[in-house]
């Protein structure tokens, strides 16, 4: 049985969707906003964020909004939104998981209980 394309979602494709969630977009205001969110950490080039873009249109995770000349704006679909909620629940427990081993085992070379809690807490209000 071959790989599902959206199984899992890569950090792009999740900050792509993140970024739809909130309003609808075209592409160089979604690669704008993934590089304010993640503090330009995350940059999407031409090539990936199209990429993403033509995955997520034929998986039927966004749609085209409106088109005025070469300017598409897409909106993410109910598909798009499950897909988005259930990465961010995933990305949830991750933390919860990372916050229950550090109270195992904490150190001074780890991540402290308080760091995952705020970024947990942080999560939580998305």
């Amino acid at each position: 049985m071959g790989k599902k394309t959206l199984e899992p979602i890569t950090e792009s494709m999740y900050y792509v969707l993140m970024c739809l969630h909130n309003r609808n977009m075209y592409g160089t205001e979604i690669a704008e906003c993934v590089r304010k969110l993640t503090d330009d950490r995350v940059k999407l080039g031409p090539g990936t964020l199209y990429s993403i873009l033509s995955t997520f249109e034929t998986e039927s995770v966004i749609s085209k909004f409106s088109q005025e000349g070469r300017r598409i704006t897409y909106a993410i679909t109910d598909k798009g939104e499950m897909l988005y909620q259930n990465e961010l629940q995933r990305l949830r427990k991750c933390l919860w998981d990372a916050q229950r081993d550090l109270s195992f085992e904490e150190s001074d070379s780890r991540v402290s209980t308080e760091d995952v809690k705020g970024t947990a807490g942080e999560l939580s209000t998305i």
